[in-house]
């Protein structure tokens, strides 16, 4: 595969509900899977691949997707070479993993986030649903998105008041761009900063357990 990668796996031939996580801006594959037993009591199946680009961090490196530039446009090429990268390692963990396709969730962190929206909303119909946290909606990315319907496509966007490295009025003006695509939409904000909090946290198993195991037939 070409992308270094880690994963869990639940017990159980499957195939199972799964969630692809990307990870932000200088960490590594490991850095989500420890939400794996935490999710709907880890019946998920969690596919955390590691971005190619490296992050010099002292003794030692973190990853990330596209590099970063101060606030600048970031580099489209570089970008599109990412989200590609995305694609094909996706297609082929279809093949080595008891994925079920018909219950894969999108999910990102920071810059994983925005990762996550470039796939999930040009390509609606391969997801049950999308999940960005403390990230942000690039215009540039939404001006390139194909025509298509994402009505079917359930989103959660969460966002710390407090984030000191994403201001809260990114993540707002990415749900107003996301209610322009008329994607059926969860916001919410948390008193916190950069990360992942018990709150957060619940509500994100909330929803996964409604939007993606729940019996009832989403509208």
């Amino acid at each position: 595969m070409n992308l270094v990668h880690a994963v869990y796996e639940p017990q159980g031939q499957g195939p199972h509900p799964t969630v692809f996580a990307l990870h932000g801006w200088g960490a590594h594959a490991l850095d989500l899977l420890g939400l794996a037993p935490l999710l709907a009591r880890g019946q998920f199946l969690v596919v955390c691949p590691q971005g190619p680009v490296t992050v010099p961090l002292g003794p030692s490196n973190g990853y990330g997707w596209f590099p970063l530039t101060g606030g600048a446009p970031f580099d489209l090429g570089r970008f599109d070479e990412a989200v590609e990268a995305l694609r094909v390692f996706l297609d082929a963990a279809e093949k080595r993993y008891p994925i079920d396709r018909q219950k894969l969730v999108a999910l990102g962190f920071s810059q994983g986030g925005v990762m996550a929206y470039a796939l999930a909303l040009a390509a609606p119909e391969r997801f049950v649903a999308l999940a960005a946290l403390s990230s942000w909606l690039p215009a540039a990315l939404v001006e390139r998105l194909p025509a298509t319907s994402r009505q079917n496509l359930p989103t959660l966007v969460q966002h710390g008041t407090r984030d000191e490295l994403i201001d809260v009025d990114r993540a707002r003006e990415s749900v107003e761009a996301l209610r322009a695509l008329a994607v059926p939409l969860v916001y919410r904000e948390y008193e916190m900063g950069h990360e992942i909090n018990p709150r957060s946290l619940g509500d994100l198993v909330g929803w996964l357990q409604e939007r993606v195991l729940s019996p009832i037939v989403r509208v």
